[in-house]
């Protein structure tokens, strides 16, 4: 048989466990109400963590950014100077090529025979030069010394005529044929010193026959240059950046067949927003970054602002010079550009997130003091992005809290620095 004396006790057991179970919550209740009490009287005596910003001294460099692409000072565009077929193209789009170097021939067949033509019309010309020299004036010299031998003969016969005729031994008939005579001679001499004069240098013969060698010498020169332009060379060094010529096409004199971008100072050309027109000077200097290298930064001087607004833009065009430029710079890549417009070598600066009224005539801080936020007015220098100069107010070392701190002035704060 069962003993059930035992059972009447169970149930004291229990109500003592829950009396110590509640016991036990109370006592947790209240220390973690004095914990709480504590930390609420810690927090309003040394005031709550606030992240700070310390008061620093370096430079500070304000800049323009802007975007552009890259361009060389000037493009060549190359072309033909003559109508003709092209035999052959012989260089390739991007490739570099020398001053000189051939780079289209055209076909010169009929221009050979021009020149062969030309070539024949000046050695005729230059014989016509050198029969005027070596037979025609000396036969015209001879026929002058015979002339005068004979205008000689004459006079002397004319002189014994009118003697024998004044004695009354000669007749007047033989006169009148000494005197006629001697017109003859005479006229003889003038035709034979004409013909001398004509075939020396400055007469009239002479002169015509080096105006037809001229003449000759100038389309030869002017055969053999078109013959030149048939094959188009490079003008200077570069780089091929347009071709748009093949074999076999007919080219116009003045037609665009190539561009060359030549060798030299490369141009960064942007458009600058019209409110940062007051900022920017001939020869600040830039850092630069090409879009596919943006790792890769290199130098750039400001050498061209557009004197005038682009209305629709509302922008300036700015041309940078880059005396160096890497040499991976391709024509019209896309670049991102820093202009450093105004700098301050050991400024006062404190983040911009830390000024308060920042525009207007009256900026302050508030300033870690004693434990305490402390408003503290301020002067402001020269703003650059994230950070202002300050001028006056505070120094190099002091912590300044930030805007969105939500602490008020004279508020205890246990600072944090940032």
């Amino acid at each position: 048989m069962a003993d059930h004396r035992l059972a009447p006790d169970r149930p004291a057991r229990t109500r003592i466990a829950h009396v110590a179970w509640r016991r036990k919550w109370q006592i947790g209740g209240a220390a973690l109400l004095a914990a709480a009490l504590a930390w609420a009287l810690t927090r309003w005596l040394l005031g709550p963590e606030v992240v700070v910003y310390p008061v620093t001294r370096g430079e500070l460099m304000k800049t323009v950014v802007a975007s552009g692409h890259v361009e060389t000072a000037f493009r060549v565009e190359i072309g033909s100077q003559i109508t003709g077929m092209v035999r052959e193209v012989l260089v390739d789009e991007g490739q570099a090529v020398t001053q000189g170097q051939p780079l289209v021939a055209l076909e010169t067949n009929e221009l050979k025979a021009l020149e062969v033509q030309a070539e024949g019309a000046k050695a005729q010309a230059e014989a016509r030069i050198r029969q005027m020299k070596e037979l025609t004036r000396p036969a015209a010299e001879e026929s002058l010394k015979q002339a005068k031998a004979n205008l000689a003969n004459a006079e002397a016969a004319y002189d014994r005529a009118q003697q024998l005729a004044k004695s009354g031994a000669g007749t007047r008939v033989t006169l009148d044929d000494a005197t006629k005579n001697i017109d003859v001679a005479r006229t003889q001499v003038r035709t034979a010193e004409l013909q001398v004069y004509t075939t020396s240098p400055g007469g009239s013969d002479y002169v015509m026959a080096e105006t037809q060698l001229n003449q000759a010498d100038a389309n030869l020169t002017m055969v053999q240059a078109r013959l030149g332009y048939a094959t188009i060379t490079a003008p200077r060094d570069g780089i091929l950046i347009t071709r748009n010529v093949e074999r076999g096409a007919v080219v116009q004199a003045g037609k665009a067949l190539l561009v060359l971008a030549p060798v030299g100072d490369m141009q960064l050309v942007l458009q600058i927003d019209e409110k940062n027109l007051g900022l920017l000077k001939l020869g600040q200097t830039a850092l630069a970054s090409a879009d596919a290298y943006p790792d890769q930064r290199f130098a750039a001087t400001v050498t061209y602002i557009n004197p005038s607004v682009d209305i629709t833009r509302a922008s300036v065009e700015v041309k940078l010079t880059v005396a160096d430029p890497p040499p991976y710079l391709r024509q019209d890549m896309t670049v991102s550009v820093d202009i450093a417009v105004d700098r301050r070598a050991a400024a006062v600066i404190v983040p911009a997130r830390t000024v308060h009224d920042a525009t207007s005539a009256a900026p302050w801080l508030l300033v870690v003091r004693d434990g305490r936020a402390r408003v503290q007015k301020v002067r402001i220098g020269l703003r650059a992005g994230e950070y202002v100069e300050i001028l006056e107010g505070v120094a190099p070392g002091e912590m300044v809290l930030p805007l969105s701190s939500g602490v008020r002035a004279g508020q205890r704060i246990r600072p944090v620095q940032a």
